[in-house]
């Protein structure tokens, strides 16, 4: 009788149970369909990527928004460095300042060349005398005795005592003349220091040929008074020449008589990247001369 009973309850607890779950399936006929859990992730995972997205644009957008007003605060900066008396264009000290470090800069406006140099003078440039000698005796012409000598050569010789790119000095031991092939390289290397300094917005100077053809009245002469000039000198031939590296001359300015001032060194340092690029060039030798002073260069 007690087990009929018990399962009698049993049967009608199971039976609301069934009504139950009928009811809520009625409600809610979605919620046991398949794939609804795997929807559920799927679509979770898709809303994560699209706030990640919206979240770098939103950072991007804001990058972008804060460049202009970095350029803006740039150039607000640039006028008060161009006010800073050390580093003005016209005093030349902010490079001045720089001329002893391994790079050195010149300003121009709103920027700054560099300005190379070599880094040794004597590596640069170490061609010897008798290299150079025999460079002259092949390109050049037979030594000339006298002046007289030299006028009368006039078709293989070509004057060369004044040119808008450099300045003679006064010759008391050679006299202003070179062969055709080796005036032209002057007047070239003349036109390329001139770019350089343009191109660096350094003033405009004019470099300083002290010594061209040498006659063999001038080499008697000289080794009179020069133990160390030799008989067999290059510059016999009219192909050599030399340029002084501690004197230049300076290009008037025809606006007015103000003038920007410049080291010789600076100049030099100009001058050593144009005559560096003539030799790579193999369009002559050159050999840097300590107690001279000056670049010893044959044509080639």
């Amino acid at each position: 009788m007690n087990k009929e009973i018990q399962k009698h309850r049993f049967l009608e607890g199971f039976g609301v149970v069934v009504i139950i779950l009928a009811l809520i399936r009625c409600a809610f006929p979605g919620l046991t369909s398949p794939g609804t859990v795997a929807e559920t992730a799927d679509s979770l995972a898709v809303d994560s990527v699209v706030q990640e997205t919206q979240t770098a644009q939103k950072a991007k957008e804001t990058q972008e928004s804060q460049k202009p007003q970095e350029a803006e605060a740039q150039k607000a900066n640039e006028p008060q460095k161009a006010q800073n008396p050390q580093k003005s264009r016209d005093s030349y000290e902010f490079y001045e300042a720089k001329s002893q470090s391994a790079t050195r800069y010149v300003p121009d406006g709103d920027r700054y060349h560099r300005i190379l140099s070599v880094p040794s003078y004597s590596k640069a440039f170490p061609d010897s005398n008798d290299l150079q000698l025999t460079a002259a005796r092949y390109w050049g012409v037979k030594p000339v005795k006298n002046r007289r000598d030299a006028e009368a050569r006039k078709s293989e010789l070509v004057y060369v005592g004044f040119s808008p790119y450099y300045y003679i000095d006064p010759l008391y031991s050679s006299i202003p003349y070179l062969t055709p092939r080796a005036a032209i390289l002057l007047q070239d290397i003349g036109r390329a220091f001139f770019d350089s300094l343009q191109v660096k917005g350094v003033p405009l100077h004019k470099f300083i040929v002290t010594s061209v053809l040498r006659t063999e009245e001038d080499v008697a002469k000289l080794r009179r008074h020069n133990g160390n000039a030799t008989e067999k000198s290059c510059h016999l031939f009219g192909t050599t020449f030399d340029i002084t590296y501690t004197r230049y001359k300076v290009v008037e300015d025809p606006d007015g008589p103000h003038r920007r001032t410049v080291r010789d060194d600076s100049l030099k340092y100009i001058l050593s990247e144009v005559l560096n690029d003539m030799r790579k060039q193999k369009r002559c030798y050159i050999k840097y001369e300590v107690k001279q002073a000056c670049f010893h260069m044959t044509v080639r």
